[in-house]
Order: C-alpha cells, then structure tokens, then sequence
C-alpha cells in the first residue's frame, strides 16, 4: 500500500487555452494535516476537484487513497465544497442519516451517533428543523457534520472557514484537529494564513497554476532575522526612550499590538534581549519569525513578477 494519501505528478488542467494548474506534483503522506494556499485564481479548487474527479486532468497521473480515481475510494472520503450545499427540504437529523448511509455507515446506532455530532457542534434542538431554515452558519456546520460523519480515512476542505464567526471558526479548527488525530488524512485550503499557521503541519502553495512552496510550517517559520526581536511589554507600556537609549537598538517600531526592535550591525541578540529586559518587563521577547501570511504577500503580492517554473519553489523557505 502506498504511503501517501494523495498523489499527483504532472498534472494539468486548461479552459478555453488558459492553463489553470500547470504540471503540478504534489504528494500527502497519509495522517498528514496540510494547507492548501493561494491567491485567488491559483488553481486550488481546480486541483481539489480534480483529486476528487469532479473534474478530470488533460495531462498528469493522478491517485487518491492508493487508487487511480476517488470514486473508486468515494466512502472513504470526506470532501466540503467551495460552494455549499443541503438537500433544502430535508430536515437536519434525517439529512445526516442519509449521507452517512451513502457512505456505508451502518443504521444501528446511526440515529443517536448523529444526535450526538449535532449537540457536539452546539446546535442541539435544530435535529428536525428543514436545513432551508438555518443561518448560513448553521447551515455550514452541518454540511461539515455531512463530511465527517463517517470518519473518514481522507478529508479535504474547501475555504472551510468562509464566513463563520470567531466562535464557530474555533469550533470547526477543533474538528478538524480531532479528524487528524483520530488518523484522518486532511486537506483544506483557506485564505485564513493564521488558522493555516496554527493548525497544519505542512503547507502547499500554488500561484498561477504553479507549485511555489511545499514545506513543513515549522520551516516556513523558523526564525529569520537575526537582527529583530518581537517584544510584548508586560504591562501594555513602553518606555521607548529607555529602548532607543541602549546601545544594542537602532530603532523600535509599534506593529500591531507588539514591537519590532532592530539591532544594529554586530550586536548579539542574546545579550540585547537582555538589555531590553533590563529596562523593560516583557510578557514576550523572541526573535522575529515571519508569519504564513509574511510568505504569502512576498509570493503572491501585487509587486511580484512571475512566480516561477512549474516545478521550483520561487522563494525559499
């Protein structure tokens, strides 16, 4: 059995002579948690429904699951769309009992297993509303009930935290987070960059058709500017005159909700957090890391040229 849950190799996908992805490889290992990012128009909702053979590729090889077609691993797979969708007159216990059982779900015990997902999800009592009277809200915890609810071994997301609040958005990153652990392969894109930095693994770019990035988050992040620190002061004051007066400091900047201090030429950064801390009391002080979003704008932002070949990564992680 191959160890990966998805595979690609040089896959291609054109509409009317513009090519949407362009020879892409690509390769998930199984239990892996990856982030599929991209502009908009870069391809990723091509390349998600052509893993998941809504749509077919031109050119390339294609398998999913070990096998040459998701449809012919379609029960054991979880997939929530870009465009949402539920059988609108349907009601919400009844509508979930009929995906599960399209997907092999046996009946005994379905009925309380779904109730159970329902309260899980906190929408208790909406078991036997009609899904045309949720909020869009509700409507979209279901549809990610519908793509769980068989637990299946492949889960793939399309832009799953598109308009939820803050508290549902929580809700969902727990989901999917107890997907993974319980073994699930997961795939979901997003333009949410922190949701993607906080709970993936490993993140997959593409941009204009091409793959630009395919790295571990924890590389992708690793600290990169020896001659910054981020600093949170403890009390939510800053004495930057102190700051500005040790010798260690060129300057000290606000930046949404922290500081940047950089350092001038030679310093050690060791001996000018000590500095820092000697005259301002810190709730944090680090090294500054780039953030997914950082990486995002420098290879996709309106100031770059071409992002590069088919294959190659334009910037280094």
């Amino acid at each position: 059995m191959s160890n990966s849950a998805i595979e690609l190799s040089a896959v291609t996908k054109t509409f009317a002579g513009l090519t949407a992805v362009d020879k892409l490889d690509l390769q998930i290992p199984r239990g892996a948690l990856y982030g599929f990012i991209g502009p908009n128009g870069a391809g990723k909702t091509t390349t998600i429904r052509m893993i998941m053979s809504i749509l077919l590729p031109d050119a390339g090889n294609l398998r999913v699951l070990g096998l040459p077609s998701a449809l012919e691993a379609k029960d054991r797979i979880g997939y929530l769309p870009e465009e949402r969708g539920l059988y609108r007159k349907m009601k919400v216990a009844p509508y979930l009992m009929f995906i599960a059982k399209l997907k092999g779900v046996s009946e005994r015990g379905l009925k309380e297993r779904v109730y159970a997902a329902i309260e899980r999800i906190g929408l208790k009592g909406v078991e036997n509303k009609r899904c045309e009277e949720l909020s869009k809200g509700m409507s979209q915890k279901i549809q990610i009930l519908a793509a769980i609810i068989h637990e299946p071994a492949l889960l793939i997301l399309d832009e799953p935290f598109s308009g939820l609040d803050p508290v549902s958005t929580r809700l969902l990153k727990d989901l999917i987070l107890a997907e993974h652990r319980r073994g699930a392969t997961v795939l979901f894109s997003t333009h949410v960059m922190p949701q993607a930095e906080e709970i993936c693994d490993h993140v997959v770019m593409i941009h204009r058709g091409h793959k630009v990035l395919d790295d571990p988050v924890r590389t992708i992040l690793r600290p990169h500017d020896s001659r910054a620190l981020t600093f949170e002061p403890l009390d939510g004051q800053i004495d930057l005159g102190a700051l500005h007066a040790l010798p260690e400091v060129e300057r000290c900047i606000a930046v949404n909700g922290h500081y940047e201090i950089g350092l001038r030429d030679g310093v050690s950064a060791s001996a000018a957090m000590r500095s820092v801390l000697g005259v301002v009391p810190a709730a944090r002080i680090e090294l500054k890391r780039r953030s997914l979003e950082d990486v995002f704008v420098s290879i996709a932002g309106p100031d770059r040229g071409s992002a590069g070949g088919a294959n190659g990564k334009a910037v280094a992680a």
